[in-house]
Parts: structure tokens; sequence; C-alpha cells
């Protein structure tokens, strides 16, 4: 027989680092939201009437809430992985570790080009 520890279904409140947890989990739900809304548009392409119907649905403005908020829920999951990394695989060169303020601005730096260079391939520019 094993010990089962009794938890309550609130025992992540408890603690501020399972709430930041339980947030950062928390982020795939209006993810999940906007590839759906992707993919529904995508799959809408099939005929003119089904792509209105897709570019009518979203505009609405509760939808564009929840890309929002899938927008934040992004870029909070990027700062908490960005701060992460560099305990969880530190770089070394020769005998010395490349501080972590070091990679984590490299990582924001990466994704700041990526964003500007789809902006210019694909927005029409800067």
């Amino acid at each position: 027989m094993a010990y089962k520890p009794n938890l309550q279904r609130t025992w992540w409140l408890q603690h501020r680092f399972f709430r930041a947890y339980m947030l950062r989990e928390a982020t795939v739900l209006p993810l999940v939201f906007l590839l759906c809304s992707l993919l529904a548009g995508a799959y809408s392409l099939a005929s003119t009437e089904a792509f209105i119907a897709w570019q009518e649905f979203m505009a609405k403005p509760w939808v564009i809430v929840i890309h929002a908020l899938a927008l934040l829920a992004s870029l909070y999951h990027a700062l908490t992985f960005f701060q992460l990394f560099p305990r969880v695989m530190p770089i070394r060169l020769g005998d010395k570790s490349v501080p972590a303020a070091v990679m984590i601005a490299a990582q924001w730096a990466g994704t700041v080009t990526v964003i500007a260079l789809f902006l210019w391939l694909f927005g029409g520019g800067l």
C-alpha cells in the first residue's frame, strides 16, 4: 500500500511559485483558440462565402480580445522560458559561463529580429 497525500483542489494557490507555474501552463488556452481560428481560416479558403464568413467572425470584438490575450500569453510564456533557459542549459566558453542576462538579452534580440523580418517580408515593410 502506497502513501497517497490528500491534496485540495486549490493546492497550487498556497505558494507563489505554483501560481506562476499554473499561469504559465494556462497560457496555452488562448493560443489553442488562435490556432483553431487560423485553421478554420485555412479551411474557409475552399469557397468565397466561407472565407467572407470567417473574416466576419475574426472581426468580432470578443475574438479580437481573445487574440490579444493570446499575444500577451505568448509574451508571458516567452518571458518565463527565457528566464528559465540559462538555468537549464548554461553555456560555457572555455572556463567561463555566459552570464544569464546576456543569454536572456540574446533571446529577446532574436525574437525582435524574427518579428521585424516577418513584418518586412509579409507586412510591406516596417
